[in-house]
């Protein structure tokens, strides 16, 4: 963009707000000291895969550490690795009966390049236990070695898998971040090929928008915590030789006249992605599919470190589950022919 077109700022500091917990306040302190992410050139492919590995230790020590997970989940989880049609996965079940027509199909999240393996199960596990229901995560390939189609492709499949075994209006869709992404473009996917749609869609945060044309991209860098940095070489890398305009790999410039399931987005104020989540639900609305859409005061990406915000969001997230296997969401409305 050319100078005459931006806004220039004077230097100042922007405070920690007094409008969340203390301890949202103090998670929004801790993770400012945090460094920021440094991508490799997309065509190192040694490089990635070592930063997958670091990431991936990171994000195990987190789980196992933060408030609520790790070992508040011991016990009152099983979960083990299975083959979902083909697709590499895990199922985790809560160890109390569950409620019956209930499924989560989880999409994990890691910027396109890491989260997999046991990370993937991990997470699964702490989904099982907030929504109270069997969840399967698909443990989708990832680049350097299997950039787009390879992941989407995973996700059908495994959603194939799910749907030989349960009714759609049973299964729930959950993508976070870069799962968010995969989740919206598994469900122009499923449109393409006819397959019917889930309950419900659950996108948190969501990455839908590889070219990174929003204005929260620029206007929250450096005030969202957790990402600190354009992710346009992880972009580069996903996409590898194809356009990232494409809506399979941008879901966010999909046609959604012609169906989409009931949705939820939920994102933040200081969200580097918060732009994705509004022009998402704006394009849903417009397009006359069935949207909601919650913004948390103050919440980077990822959330608050387990505040009292993050609870709260939690709640909101599950009663939109509920309500969805309960069959009390607007359905989809097709475009008259």
């Amino acid at each position: 963009m050319s100078e005459d077109k931006c806004i220039h700022l004077p230097p100042r500091a922007v405070p920690i707000p007094r409008s969340i917990s203390p301890q949202a306040q103090n998670s929004l302190w801790t993770q400012a000291s945090y460094p920021a992410s440094n991508y490799p050139d997309p065509s190192d492919s040694a490089a990635w895969l070592d930063k997958q590995i670091t990431a991936n230790e990171a994000m195990a020590a987190d789980f196992r550490t933060r408030p609520g997970l790790g070992a508040a989940i011991e016990g009152k989880v099983r979960s083990q690795s299975i083959d979902m049609g083909g697709a590499a996965g895990f199922r985790a079940m809560p160890v109390t009966e569950p409620r019956a027509g209930r499924i989560l199909f989880d999409i994990h999240g890691g910027g396109l390049t890491c989260g997999n393996g046991e990370i993937c199960g991990l997470w699964g596990t702490m989904w099982s236990r907030q929504f109270d229901a069997p969840t399967y995560s698909v443990d989708y390939r990832l680049p350097p070695l299997h950039p787009y189609p390879a992941p989407l492709d995973d996700c059908v499949t495994a959603y194939r898998f799910l749907l030989d075994q349960f009714p759609a209006e049973h299964i729930v869709i959950q993508g976070v971040s870069a799962g968010g992404n995969l989740a919206a473009a598994l469900m122009l996917r499923l449109r393409d090929l006819d397959l019917p749609f889930p309950a419900g869609l659950i996108l948190g945060s969501p990455e839908v928008d590889l070219t990174e044309s929003g204005d929260s991209f620029h206007t929250n860098l450096g005030h969202d915590t957790v990402l600190k940095a354009s992710l346009m070489p992880a972009n580069l890398l996903y996409a590898g030789a194809n356009d990232l305009n494409d809506p399979c790999i941008s879901p966010l410039f999909g046609d959604f006249t012609t169906g989409f399931p009931p949705t939820l987005i939920t994102t933040g104020t200081r969200d580097l992605f918060l732009s994705n989540g509004v022009r998402l639900h704006n394009r849903l609305r417009r397009a006359g599919q069935p949207s909601e859409l919650l913004i948390e005061e103050a919440m980077p990406h990822g959330g608050l470190g387990g505040s009292p915000e993050d609870l709260l969001l939690a709640l909101d997230i599950t009663t939109f589950a509920e309500r969805a296997w309960a069959g009390q969401l607007a359905s989809p409305q097709r475009r008259r022919l």
